[in-house]
C-alpha cells in the first residue's frame, strides 16, 4: 500500500485535530454552560450539555450548528424548563433561531439578547417571563419573528420595535402591557401579523398601520382602546379583530358601534412620518399657537396629501392581498397533511440536526413566509422554481399552531431523519406534518426544489397527497403537510392475535391489494409528461388506510428530497424485513422492478396476516396448500380461486430475476380478473 492509500486518512486526522479545538472548550461552549446553569439549574433536563462535550457533534440536546461549526439554533420548546434566560445567550453571535417557548421560564428578558444581530426567530412565548420588553430589542435588525405572548410582561411596547424592518410576525398577546400602541409600528412594512390582544393597552389604533402593505391580521381585542377605527382596516376583513374595546367606534365595521359626530383631533392625529425614536404627529388643535393657526391651510393640504397617499397604498395592498387570498383559496391550502411514521421511537428528544456539516440549504433565505415565486429559487433570482409550487406554502406560524408548537403530545412518530406530528388547522382540518432536517436534504438547492415540485405534482387516489410545505431557516427544518389518515398503517393489521385487534375481511384485503397496485402503477407511468417515479421503499408501514380503509402509499417521491446517505440508512430497515429486491445487494440500484418485488412481498403479508414470511409459507403457496398459508383469523372465509391467483401474482412479482417479474400494469390487469391458475 502506497502513500495514496494513507493520504486520505491522514488528511481526515489532520482535519479533525484542526476542527475539534474550535468546538470543544471554546467560548461558545462556555456560553452554553452558562445558559444551561440558568435554564436548568437542577440539571434535570439538559444533562447532555457537558463541559467536555462537543456542541456541534449532535450530542447537545436541541443545539444545532452551521457549516462553520458555530451554534446557529437552540430548540428547547416544551422541555419543562423552569429557570431563567441567561445574558450569556448574547455570546452566541451566529444564533439565528432561539426557541424556548412552552416552558416555565421566569425572570426578565435580558437586554443583552439584542446583541444577537443574526437572530431571525425569537420564540419566548408561553412562559412566566416578567418585566419590560427591552427597548434594545430594536437593534436586532434581522429579526423576522418576535413571539412573546402568554407571559407576564409589563410596561409599554417599546417604540424601538418599529426599527425591526424585516419583522413579519409580532405577537405580544396575553401579557399585562399598558400604554398606547406605538405609531412607530407603522414602519414595519414587512409585517403580516400583529397580535396585541388581551393586554391593557389604551389610546387609539394608529392610522398608519393601515398602510402596512402585507398586513393580514391585526388583533387588538380585549384591551382598553378608544377613538375612531381607521376605515383602512376594512381590507383585512376577518383578519381585523377588535372586540371588547368599549371605547372604539367606527363606520362600516360589524359589531362596532357607530361613531357619534366627528372627532377633529382624530384627523389631526394622522401622522406625516414616524421615526424610530419619537413619533411625529400633527399637534392637537388645542395646542396650536397663532403661527400654527396661520398655517392651517398648509396643514390641511398636507393632511389631504397624506390621506390620499395612504388610501392609494391601502388600495394597492388590498388588491395584492385579494389576489393572494384568491390564490390560496384556489389551491385549497386550508386542508392539509401526513401520516404516522413507520416506527415510533421511545426517544422523546428530537435529534434535529446531524453531526455532519450542514447542507447549503441552511443558508437559503427560508422564513416564516418564504415565497420562492417572489424571491426566485434562492432569493437571488438566478433560478425560478416550478409554477406548480405556487400556493403550496404554509407559514411557520401555521405549522406551529397546528402542532401546538411541536409538543410531544402531537408527535406521531420519529425516524432517523424526520418526525411526524398530528396537527389541527385553524379551520378544524386534521393533518399530519412531516418535519425533515435540512441537513438530511439534498445539498443542491435546485435538486431539492425540483423534488418539491415532483411531490406537489403527484395526484392519485391511492397516494397520500401533499397539501403544502414550509421551510424555516431559523429552525433548520422543512415541513411537508399531508392529508391525515385516521386508520394507521397496514402493519397494524398484521400479526393480529385472536381478539387483540381488527381483522381485515377478505373483500377488504382484495381491495387494499388492488389499490396499492394502482398507486404503484400511477408512479411508474409517464403521466403528465414526467418520468416514471420509483418509490424505492414500499412496505406495509408505508401503506396508510383512510376512514374507508382505502390504501394510500406514503413517501412517494421523498427520495428526490433526501441526501443519498439518508436514503441508504432508511433502506436498511426494509432490507432487514426482506422487502428489498435481492439485486439491490449487488447493484445498489432500485428500479421499477424492485418496486414490483416489494409489492409481491406485501401481497404475501396481506394474505398470510404476518409481517415476517417463512420458507414454509412459500412452500405452502407453491403447492397451493392455502389452508396452511392464508391468515387463520379469516376462519376460512375467503375465496380459494382468488387466493390462488393472488399467490401466483405474488410469486411472479418476487422472482429472483428482475426480468422475470411482470410490469405493474400487467399485475393490475391480472387483479381485475382473479381466477384459479393452480
Amino acid at each position: 500500500m502506497g502513500l495514496s492509500y494513507f493520504l486520505p486518512t491522514l488528511l481526515v486526522l489532520v482535519g479533525s485535530t484542526l476542527v475539534l479545538p474550535s468546538v470543544r472548550g471554546n467560548a461558545e461552549l462556555q456560553a452554553l454552560m452558562k445558559i444551561k446553569s440558568t435554564l436548568d439549574p437542577g440539571n434535570k433536563i439538559l444533562t447532555s450539555w457537558t463541559g467536555d462535550g462537543d456542541p456541534c457533534g449532535g450530542s447537545f440536546e436541541g443545539v444545532a450548528c452551521n457549516e462553520h461549526l458555530k451554534v446557529a439554533n437552540i430548540s428547547l420548546q416544551s422541555k419543562g424548563l423552569a429557570g431563567s434566560i441567561s445574558p450569556a445567550v448574547a455570546e452566541l453571535k451566529s444564533l439565528s433561531g432561539l426557541y424556548l417557548h412552552y416552558n416555565s421560564l421566569t425572570g426578565e428578558i435580558p437586554k443583552e439578547i439584542s446583541n444577537l444581530t443574526e437572530l431571525t426567530d425569537l420564540y419566548l412565548n408561553v412562559n412566566n417571563l416578567s418585566g419590560r420588553i427591552p427597548s434594545e430589542i430594536g437593534n436586532m435588525a434581522g429579526l423576522q419573528v418576535l413571539q412573546l405572548c402568554c407571559n407576564q410582561l409589563t410596561g409599554n411596547i417599546p417604540l424601538q420595535v418599529g426599527s425591526l424592518h424585516k419583522l413579519k410576525l409580532l405577537a405580544l398577546h396575553y401579557n399585562v402591557l399598558t400604554g398606547e400602541i406605538p405609531q412607530s409600528l407603522g414602519n414595519l412594512l414587512s409585517l403580516s401579523r400583529l397580535v396585541l390582544s388581551f393586554n391593557q393597552l389604551t389610546g387609539r389604533i394608529p392610522p398608519l398601520l393601515t398602510a402596512i402593505p402585507l398586513l393580514q391580521v391585526l388583533d387588538v381585542q380585549n384591551n382598553s382602546l378608544s377613538g375612531i377605527v381607521p376605515s383602512g382596516f376594512k381590507r383585512l376583513d376577518r383578519g381585523f379583530q377588535y372586540q371588547n374595546n368599549p371605547g372604539l367606534c367606527g363606520f362600516g365595521f360589524p359589531s362596532l358601534r357607530v361613531c357619534e359626530g366627528t372627532d377633529s383631533s382624530y384627523i389631526n392625529d394622522l401622522p406625516f412620518g414616524v421615526s424610530t425614536n419619537n413619533e411625529t404627529l400633527l399637534p392637537h388643535s388645542k395646542n396650536v399657537n397663532s403661527h400654527a393657526h396661520s398655517g392651517r391651510s398648509h396643514i390641511a393640504k398636507k393632511v389631504l396629501i397624506a390621506g390620499t397617499l395612504m388610501a392609494a397604498i391601502a388600495m394597492a395592498a388590498s388588491g395584492s392581498i385579494a389576489l393572494y387570498r384568491h390564490r390560496r383559496e384556489k389551491q385549497k391550502i386550508g386542508s392539509t397533511v401526513d401520516a404516522t411514521e413507520s416506527r415510533i421511537s421511545t426517544d422523546h428528544q428530537s435529534k434535529d440536526f446531524c453531526s455532519r456539516s450542514a447542507s447549503p440549504l441552511v443558508s437559503l433565505e427560508y422564513s416564516n413566509a418564504w415565497d420562492p415565486l417572489d424571491d426566485g429559487l434562492y432569493g437571488n433570482g438566478l433560478v425560478m422554481p416550478p409554477r406548480i409550487l405556487q400556493g403550496f406554502r404554509f407559514t411557520l406560524e401555521e405549522i406551529e399552531s397546528a402542532t401546538h408548537y411541536f409538543s410531544e403530545t402531537s408527535l406521531l412518530g420519529r425516524s432517523n431523519f424526520s418526525a411526524v406530528y398530528k396537527g389541527i388547522l385553524r379551520d378544524g382540518t386534521h393533518v399530519a406534518i412531516k418535519s425533515i432536517n435540512v441537513t438530511s436534504c439534498k445539498s443542491e438547492e435546485a435538486d431539492f426544489v425540483s423534488g418539491l415540485n415532483l411531490l406537489a405534482s403527484l395526484r392519485h387516489e391511492n397516494l397520500v397527497r401533499l397539501r403544502g410545505f414550509c421551510c424555516s431557516k431559523g429552525r433548520g427544518e422543512c415541513f411537508l403537510v399531508y392529508d391525515f389518515t385516521p386508520e394507521g398503517n397496514l402493519s397494524q393489521y398484521l400479526d393480529v392475535e385472536d381478539g387483540s385487534g381488527q381483522v381485515l375481511d377478505w373483500p377488504t384485503r382484495i381491495s387494499i391489494i388492488k389499490g396499492i397496485a394502482k398507486g404503484i402503477g400511477y408512479l411508474h407511468s409517464s403521466e403528465g409528461n414526467r418520468n416514471p417515479v420509483v418509490h424505492q421503499n414500499i412496505s406495509v408501514e408505508k401503506v396508510l388506510l383512510d376512514h374507508k380503509l382505502r390504501p394510500l402509499i406514503m413517501d412517494s417521491g421523498i427520495p428526490k428530497l433526501l441526501a443519498d446517505d439518508v436514503i441508504f440508512s432508511a433502506l436498511k430497515v426494509s432490507a432487514a424485513m426482506g422487502c428489498l429486491a435481492p439485486e439491490y445487494i449487488t447493484t445498489g440500484r432500485l428500479t421499477v422492478e424492485s418496486d414490483v418485488y416489494a409489492f409481491g412481498v406485501i401481497v404475501f403479508q396481506i394474505l398470510s396476516g404476518k409481517m415476517r414470511l417463512t420458507s414454509s409459507m412459500r412452500f405452502g403457496v407453491e403447492s397451493c396448500n392455502f389452508r396452511d398459508f392464508i391468515d387463520p383469523n379469516l376462519r376460512a372465509n375467503f375465496i380459494e380461486a382468488e387466493a390462488e391467483n393472488l399467490t401466483r401474482v405474488a410469486l411472479m412479482c418476487t422472482s429472483e430475476a428482475p426480468q422475470s417479474r411482470p410490469s405493474i400494469l400487467r399485475v393490475i390487469e391480472e387483479l381485475e380478473n382473479l381466477g384459479s391458475m393452480c
